[in-house]
């Protein structure tokens, strides 16, 4: 029987947080194996015929990767009016704003290039993501409920055989009060039932869930837990494991921790996220390239060091790059 897109997601968040009961277990699970890696971009649209080029290109290559699994398009930062600014520039940027009713011509000119270039049977989870600066000009509610609806729009005209359109959120506590991002991810778990996959950073937060909760820019250990899955059985976490001393990893099994201890339990994970590509291409990333696999065995560890946070499943790895 044929299922459903949404209720695909909502089966996989389900199949993670089997993961975690909150229970240690009589005995060790055994360690998941590295996936291989998937690659994630930063796309920036100008609202040419470009955009489609670049989206046609990046699914054929990630076709022919052979790989099934999740793929991130970070689009950048929503603004007043349905607009988008283009990923890692301000609100002073001069850049060009494209409307958010290109993303559903990219998320297809992508998902059919995709299934035209496989030669096999092989799938991918499209995840069309924003970040959480605040400085565009409209609430985190209705920027959650906004980028909900392009997710839906995107998924009924892109969807197909091949690959399954979600959303995604990069949620930085550096970028927005922490009311803000839990107000985006709320909104957005509400209005719609497609999985949202958490790329967030834990910047601040404690490697331990029993002492200090404080994070940066006003956020704690709550706030992150919360947007990264507290919100809602669809939200699960792909957080940024860029650092190669490993402390990003112990950060987010302290977040996992803490959500036992405190909360509905520890988070689902789906994976790990490096950038180690972008890093080659614009340098400026001292300690912060991790190799995928780096990224992953980091967070498995970091993890299954503790039988309340321990995984059993940690089905991706992605590698962030420039379009």
């Amino acid at each position: 029987m044929h299922v459903p897109a949404p209720a695909r997601l909502v089966a996989l968040a389900a199949a993670l947080a089997l993961a975690h009961t909150g229970a240690a277990p009589a005995h060790a699970a055994a360690q998941p194996d590295y996936p291989g890696h998937t690659d994630s971009r930063y796309l920036v649209l100008d609202g040419s015929e470009a955009d489609l080029r670049t989206a046609r290109d990046a699914g054929c290559a990630d076709a022919r990767q052979n790989r099934d699994g999740l793929r991130i398009l970070f689009l950048g930062t929503q603004e007043e009016g349905d607009l988008l600014r283009p990923p890692g520039t301000t609100a002073s940027t001069e850049a060009a704003r494209t409307s958010t009713d290109r993303v559903p011509q990219v998320a297809a000119a992508y998902t059919e290039s995709f299934a035209e270039c496989r030669t096999g049977d092989t799938t991918a989870v499209l995840a069309l993501g924003v970040n959480n600066k605040d400085d565009g000009g409209v609430s985190g509610a209705a920027a959650g409920t906004a980028w909900a609806r392009v997710v839906e729009a995107s998924a009924e005209r892109a969807d197909n055989r091949a690959v399954t359109v979600t959303g995604a959120v990069d949620a930085e506590p550096s970028w927005s009060t922490p009311s803000w991002a839990r107000s985006w991810v709320g909104s957005y778990a509400r209005g719609t039932e497609r999985a949202l996959y958490a790329a967030n950073s834990a910047d601040g937060c404690p490697t331990s869930a029993t002492g200090t909760t404080a994070c940066n820019n006003g956020w704690d250990l709550a706030d992150v837990h919360y947007t990264a899955g507290g919100a809602a059985p669809t939200v699960v976490a792909i957080p940024q494991i860029y650092r190669t001393d490993g402390i990003q990893a112990r950060q987010w099994a302290a977040v996992s921790h803490w959500g036992h201890i405190h909360a509905d339990g520890p988070l689902r994970f789906a994976g790990a996220l490096a950038q180690h590509t972008a890093c080659s291409q614009r340098g400026g990333c001292e300690r912060t390239d991790n190799t995928p696999k780096a990224a992953w065995t980091q967070l498995r560890d970091a993890l299954n060091a503790n039988a309340h946070t321990r995984v059993s499943e940690l089905p991706y790895a992605s590698d962030m790059s420039w379009a």
